[in-house]
């Protein structure tokens, strides 16, 4: 068989309507919510690691930021591995990308938090 007979014969993945919630799209999705929720919390606690009357409360919500980057970005990794299309064909590839540039930025708040109350609580006492 050459190889043009091969191009011919190989069909695109059927694409899938956008009205349908398939497995893939729910993963996809729900770790990238996930991930987005922990990249609120992660700006949330750097805004609080700076002030010294709030640096204690912070890097107990540092660790969120944290564990949720690790669930968006492991979450968005299964999904994108899992994935045999490309987007729009209903294996969620956009929402799994999106989990995982939520989830590094999510984990990247998250431990700026964290070393920045260190700081803050180092000089304080």
């Amino acid at each position: 068989m050459s190889v043009n007979q091969l191009l011919v014969t190989v069909a695109p993945a059927a694409a899938v309507d956008s009205a349908y919630l398939t497995p893939g799209r729910f993963w996809g999705t729900l770790s990238a919510l996930l991930a987005l929720l922990g990249v609120v919390l992660g700006g949330l606690a750097l805004s609080r690691a700076s002030r010294p009357d709030r640096a204690a409360g912070a890097r107990r919500l540092a660790a969120v930021p944290l564990v949720l980057g690790a669930i968006g970005l492991a979450g968005g990794g299964a999904v994108l591995a899992a994935a045999e299309g490309g987007p729009g064909t209903g294996y969620g590839v956009v929402g799994a990308g999106a989990s995982v540039v939520l989830g590094l930025a999510s984990a990247l708040l998250g431990g700026l938090a964290l070393a920045r109350s260190r700081r803050v609580l180092a000089t304080v006492a």
